[in-house]
């Protein structure tokens, strides 16, 4: 129970900071008067505001107080602060450094995977697409087998680091997802090119899997580009995502 409080607080904190309910440079509540207004005892407080010290949101000092940290200084490979941040809004100063992070990562990845995935690996990464097929074809959640191929590639690339990107790529890779969504023939002109993905792999080819995944990564840059140029708004990740509908 009581890691349940600290969690909700640290959370209900931390969005806080990053949709800039605190601005950068000012003070936040103290200890007694966050308390208060969370309804949670001090204790609570003070570890939540640990935990955020900890992220590189805030710092806390006899001489300084508890101020929030220019967002330089954040953590943005901490799953907490790319979760909230998502929730606050996805900026396209955001978007754009993830998509440059995605297209370092991903293709390196994949040519790993080509080389090292297993059985399990290519098995579960055929029933992320055998979703997205039915999903195409039938109605359904697309967006929910579209992350679940792509954390696939990540897993298969049998590196602990890659596969901790995924937490952080999450955000981006479900943007882009939803946004193909909304296009006309969206996920039907993406599922050839993720089989081209797939094939690939299981012929543990690295030059064509990373041909195949640039192609799914540009595409994906030039959907959230359009929609940036366009100044529609961005999916809200705090909300499900969106369903297809049967052909």
């Amino acid at each position: 129970m009581i890691k349940n409080i600290h969690g909700r607080t640290l959370e209900l904190l931390g969005e806080a900071v990053v949709s800039g309910r605190y601005a950068i440079g000012a003070s936040i509540p103290s200890e007694p008067v966050l308390g208060e207004e969370l309804g949670v005892s001090r204790t609570v407080v003070r570890e939540a505001v640990k935990s955020l010290a900890a992220k590189g949101l805030i710092v806390t000092g006899p001489k300084v107080g508890t101020r929030v940290l220019p967002k330089e200084k954040w953590n943005w490979f901490d799953p907490d602060v790319i979760t909230w941040q998502a929730r606050a809004g996805l900026t396209p100063e955001f978007l754009r450094d993830l998509q440059d992070l995605r297209r370092a990562v991903e293709p390196a990845a994949v040519r790993l995977a080509a080389e090292r995935a297993t059985e399990d690996d290519i098995d579960e990464i055929e029933r992320a697409y055998a979703g997205m097929k039915e999903a195409v074809e039938n109605g359904g959640d697309y967006v929910t087998f579209d992350l679940r191929f792509h954390n696939g590639l990540l897993s298969a690339a049998r590196n602990r680091m890659i596969a901790q990107m995924s937490k952080v790529l999450n955000a981006l890779l479900r943007t882009s997802f939803e946004i193909s969504t909304t296009k006309p023939d969206g996920p039907t002109l993406s599922l050839p090119l993720h089989r081209a993905v797939l094939d690939a792999v299981i012929a543990h080819d690295p030059d064509v899997a990373e041909r195949a995944i640039l192609r799914l990564i540009d595409g994906a840059r030039q959907d959230i580009e359009d929609v940036l140029g366009s100044r529609r708004r961005l999916p809200r990740l705090s909300r499900p995502p969106p369903r297809l509908r049967a052909s």
